[in-house]
């Protein structure tokens, strides 16, 4: 499985490619951020960021593209620009066809320290492990970013279990309709 991690930002959109399945050593395929001028105009920030997004897609043609959910901060110009990158990564992503999961940060920290509550240096640290890496990928924005694609990696083949499940359990609760009595059928001779 190849994900596309996007750590979304205006300033900072930190992208990262990872490629394993759960169980596996993993491999780093790329890092790094797209970067937008914190005083350019809020629609040329977003062009920016889907034309660096597009890049990383045309290269790397992942099968996924996890995204960090944006949720309530203090701070809403913060959590307004992680939304709008956030939207701008969806877009490319389901434009192509790639599926996009969610994943909020306390769980990509969970998956991949242990702990939902890690900092940022516990992050780098333990992604610099899992990859094999010879330092941790600067700025964190990257780091997080292969954070996000190592945790869709290890939780996907359960999420997809629940969803069929769910799905079959769906279906299992629709009822039956009777069949009303039919006409019988005539054979027609050859």
């Amino acid at each position: 499985m190849r994900v596309l991690g996007v750590d979304p930002g205006l300033t900072r959109c930190g992208v990262g490619v990872v490629e394993g399945v759960a169980g596996r050593p993993l491999t780093m395929l790329g890092v790094g951020v797209v970067r937008t001028a914190a005083d350019a105009e809020l629609g040329h920030r977003l062009v920016a960021i889907e034309r660096g997004i597009e890049e990383w897609l045309d290269e790397h043609r992942p099968e996924y593209v996890a995204v960090e959910r944006v949720f309530a901060q203090h701070n809403v110009r913060t959590v307004m620009g992680t939304a709008q990158a956030s939207a701008v990564a969806m877009l490319c992503a389901s434009r192509r066809g790639i599926p996009v999961a969610l994943h909020t940060p306390s769980e990509v920290k969970a998956a991949v320290t242990g702990g939902g509550r890690a900092d940022k240096a516990q992050v780098g640290a333990m992604v610099t492990r899992l990859l094999r890496l010879d330092a941790p990928p600067k700025p964190a924005d990257a780091a997080d970013a292969l954070a996000l694609a190592i945790c869709h990696i290890w939780r996907a083949p359960a999420v997809n279990r629940l969803q069929q499940a769910h799905a079959a359990a769906a279906v299992a609760r629709i009822p039956r309709v009777p069949r009303t009595a039919a006409a019988p059928v005539r054979k027609v001779p050859r």
